[in-house]
């Protein structure tokens, strides 16, 4: 199903993310170094001649030589796209760009989107299956059906590659995990179920035929269409894939068919359950509706007929979200990691399960973040979420090991151990992280001040923050601020919370309580009214000072030096700890912290220990098992200086609190993260490369992680700003909006404490 989010995306905002620096979502880069006259002759003439004979004696070596095996092909005609319908190939890219996105953010699987101009079945059929050699695996996507079963079984009987109509089997296969997880909750055998099915499209027809492979007898599950029930006999609005689910049954409407029914399924059209549906059905029914975008029956409706039931939808602002992401990218990477041949209905089964069985595990903390509450197996937890991290290992390794069993694998894993250590290892876990506290900002948003409302970039943050519904923006400026949210198309601009010095019924407290800071510190209660009604830092750390948010964000306008001193005359550091900041770098499977890149200039021995603790508990809530490297321009002593005792009395320090994990140093870079040079000194305490850095220096600090942000590949966030009372980030000059919303919801979530 796709994903319908509680909060509405304006036009406007969903336009400036596709078009915003390099139009659409995805970009081709090269796998190989391309620096040299030599790297450019072995990637193509001369080099190239060796693999192309390889394969020519040997086909089977494209796998080897190319990226054919982790190479997947999205392809529609944009005949039914989305809730949208016929709109047409080309209107179908975005969609298609989001697939390829998906593929490589849940899975690491490798995709290119391709929009086919032709509704004709078989110009389509022969377009996709000439592809064959390109691709290791086909996805199609958004054919109106009856089409796509068409399209689906002929390219199967044809190709020797895995095709998946994932409109299809990937619905097919999130509902069937949840039927699996609410039959055991509510005390039923799958053989036992009687089911209704609402819609006799693709998904329908696809859930029908899984729940039936998973055990509920074919005379048990009744499917309904716009015109009743489809019933044995039944002659009008047929066709073959209908008849083949047609029962014996006296019932004629969706009406009748409800009555004593322990599960509906909908793939139809909101509205088309009644409460009174709901209250003829068996006891604890199970109702899956997942029309979209609006389902057939909300899940407050189905519970206020029937408490006792279980509900599921489509969409991310209940619980219970039937989810394509879940499904596809995990089931595709199982599926090229053994070179199958097909998605078979064994590797469907064994998906489901596992899907299943990952939501009756214990929940992990970055899952019950994401819902800001924890959370168990139970009436609202019957479907995992789509980025718990586990996926990864769980569902490419059960649907390799039904490729083999079934014996549609051309390249068997003999370590399925080891495999699916390599699983865990290609995703790097502050993505999914990240993605959870995105959904906890949802779960919870907070107010956030925007101290410099009357730049734009910060009003695009903003607006990307109330709209995305991670918080409640706390505007800091002039009156005309309105004016630039009216020309940045918000079409109500007096909605936001607009706070100005000028006419503020706060500034005489703020006055006062800043006064009471600093008149011990050479500054006039004069002074402290010039701050409050003339620094936007100072007015907006009050703010937050006197509970009027949770949260601040600024730093676009002023060095950050300059406007960490405004902040700190009025943000003390938090108890027991110093305020410090983290860059961090994010790679596709490495996430490096860097600290402290902003505030202390040349840190002490006791203030090295104190960054590196902070950073490990930073890097704990992102996910990661702390090593920390303190670095040098000297390893172990090699060469000798005169400013290497603050970094080893750090070392002292940490062995004499006991903490607990892995530090060392001095050492320079490469030996902190190269395997390589570190098998140099096997002493070292760390058992492989650091992902913690600890600068002995401001200046080393903030030139590397300026340095890596603009020639470095990796994605790069912060400064993170950690270790005040209050939650204060503070951006670089040069930031995006996006960058600032980040950094807003990382201070928000409680990552940077």
């Amino acid at each position: 199903m796709t994903e319908k989010s509680n909060v509405e995306f304006s036009e406007r905002e969903a336009l400036f993310f596709h078009s915003t620096g390099r139009p659409g979502k995805i970009e081709i880069i090269a796998s190989k170094p391309m620096a040299t006259q030599r790297d450019l002759s072995l990637a193509y003439s001369p080099g190239v001649a060796a693999p192309v004979l390889a394969i020519a004696k040997d086909p089977a070596t494209a796998y080897d030589y190319t990226a054919k095996g982790n190479l997947v092909a999205v392809i529609s005609n944009g005949t039914a796209i989305l809730g949208l319908g016929n709109l047409g190939a080309l209107a179908s890219k975005p969609v298609m760009e989001g697939k390829s996105v998906l593929f490589k953010r849940f899975a690491d699987v490798d995709s290119i989107d391709i929009e086919l101009k032709t509704e004709d079945v078989d110009r389509l059929i022969d377009a996709i299956e000439l592809m064959e050699p390109t691709f290791g695996g086909i996805n199609l996507e958004d054919f109106k059906a009856p089409e796509c079963f068409i399209i689906e079984q002929t390219l199967k009987e044809r190709m020797n590659i895995p095709v998946f109509h994932d409109d299809q089997h990937g619905t097919a296969i999130i509902a069937a995990a949840g039927v699996i997880n609410a039959a055991l909750l509510t005390g039923r055998e799958m053989k036992d179920l009687k089911v209704v099915v609402n819609g006799a499209g693709a998904a329908s027809i696809a859930c029908t035929e899984l729940i039936k492979a998973l055990g509920v007898p074919h005379d048990q599950v009744i499917m309904c269409d716009s015109k009743g029930v489809i019933w044995q006999g039944r002659t009008e609005g047929m066709n073959q894939w209908k008849s083949a689910h047609a029962v014996k049954t006296d019932a004629r409407t969706l009406t009748e068919a409800m009555k004593g029914a322990d599960v509906f399924l909908g793939l139809s059209v909101k509205g088309a359950v009644t409460s009174e549906m709901v209250r003829h059905m068996a006891d604890k029914p199970v109702i899956f509706a997942m029309a979209n975008p609006d389902p057939e029956i909300t899940p407050p409706e189905a519970r206020a007929a029937r408490p006792d039931a279980i509900v599921a939808t489509g969409r991310s602002d209940y619980p219970n979200q039937v989810n394509n992401v879940l499904g596809f990218p995990f089931i595709f990477r199982g599926a090229l990691d053994v070179r199958a041949t097909t998605i078979n209905e064994a590797m469907k089964v064994a998906a489901a399960q596992a899907i299943a069985e990952l939501a009756r595990a214990q929940v992990p903390e970055e899952v019950a973040k994401a819902y800001g509450k924890s959370q168990s197996f139970g009436p609202e937890y019957i479907i995992p979420a789509p980025f718990d991290p586990r996926l990864m290992e769980l569902v490419p390794s059960a649907v390799a090991q039904a490729a083999m069993d079934s014996g549609v694998a051309q390249k068997p894993i003999a370590d399925m151990a080891a495999y699916r250590q390599s699983l865990k290892a290609r995703l790097n876990p502050t993505t999914s992280v990240l993605n959870s506290v995105y959904e906890a900002a949802k779960a919870n948003p907070r107010r956030v001040v925007f101290a410099e409302a009357e730049e734009e970039v910060v009003l695009r943050a903003a607006i990307q923050c109330r709209e995305m519904g991670y918080g409640t923006p706390v505007l800091v400026g002039r009156a005309e601020v309105y004016d630039k949210l009216r020309a940045l198309g918000v079409r109500d601009p007096e909605s936001f919370e607009l706070h100005n010095s000028v006419n503020s019924p706060l500034v005489p407290e703020m006055v006062d309580i800043l006064y009471g800071r600093l008149q011990r510190r050479g500054y006039l209660r004069r002074d402290c009214e010039r701050m409050v009604n003339r620094d936007r830092n100072i007015f907006g750390s009050l703010l937050l000072k006197m509970g009027q948010a949770d949260t601040m964000i600024t730093g676009v306008t002023r060095p950050y030096a300059q406007t960490l001193r405004e902040v700190k005359r009025v943000i003390d550091p938090a108890a027991g700890h110093i305020p410090f900041g983290i860059h961090v770098m994010v790679s596709k499977n490495q996430t490096v912290f860097l600290a402290d890149t902003t505030v202390h200039e040349r840190p002490s021995a006791e203030e090295l220990a104190d960054i590196a603790e902070g950073t490990v508990a930073v890097a704990r809530r992102m996910g990661h098992d702390p090593r920390v490297a303190f670095l040098s321009y000297s390893s172990f002593g090699n060469p000798p200086g005169s400013f290497l005792e603050n970094v080893r009395d750090a070392i002292q320090i940490l062995d004499e609190r006991e903490v607990d994990f892995e530090y060392e140093g001095e050492m320079s870079p490469d030996v902190a993260l190269n395997p390589a040079v570190m098998k140099n000194y096997p002493f070292s305490r760390l058992s492989g490369p650091a992902n913690i850095l600890v600068m002995p220096g401001l200046q080393s600090a903030n030139i590397s992680a300026k340095l890596l942000r603009e020639l470095g590949g990796a994605t790069m966030i912060g400064p993170m700003l950690v270790g005040m009372e209050k939650s204060v980030q503070i951006a670089t000059m040069a930031s995006s909006a996006s960058e600032l919303l980040t950094l807003t919801v990382l201070g928000a979530g409680g990552i940077a404490l």
